[in-house]
């Protein structure tokens, strides 16, 4: 596959993010999963290798979200919207982030965070998040949290008991 018409294909340590595999949908279980929508990941830093901080370029459909809205006790998350728009709820209220703009998430700052795209087109969105052994994701709205143990990554009930693995 050539990037641009006469030149050559990328290589390691660049990649063109089209080469990437889609990841659809959420690993939430359910009743939560079917909640957002039309969300598509490319995870460009498992691609390139990174192993200490995660990069992702997400498209988020027409009533698409996110994620559940959250936070986290030790990842710091970044946002930087590429196309369109989305609407960035915390626990302050509603704002509009349209193309161009950004947004950073400070670990264990309690402030519950999440997109949801209530225009009539698709927007595209660059997420970066640092990854931290012992982060706990807490979600204020639901009876869910998120860790990560020897045996990978899991769902809980916010008094300690696991959602069915998948």
């Amino acid at each position: 596959m050539r990037d641009t018409v006469g030149m050559k294909p990328s290589r390691p340590p660049a990649l063109d993010p089209r080469t990437v595999p889609e990841v659809r949908g959420s690993g939430y279980p359910e009743p939560f999963r079917s909640r957002m929508g039309d969300r598509v990941k490319k995870r460009l830093g498992d691609a390139l290798g990174l192993t200490r901080f995660g990069v992702n370029l997400v498209t988020l459909g027409p009533g698409g979200q996110s994620a559940l809205r959250h936070w986290h006790t030790l990842e710091d998350e970044f946002v930087w919207v590429l196309e369109g728009e989305v609407v960035l709820v915390t626990d302050a209220g509603e704002q509009v982030l349209r193309e161009g703009m950004c947004a950073g998430y400070p670990a264990g700052r309690r402030d519950g965070h999440h997109f949801v795209n209530r225009s009539d087109r698709a927007a595209r969105y660059l997420e970066v998040g640092n990854r931290v052994e012992g982060d706990i994701a807490l979600y204020p709205d639901d009876d869910l949290a998120c860790g990560e143990d020897e045996n990978g990554a899991f769902h809980m009930h916010k008094d300690g008991r696991r959602y069915p693995s998948r």
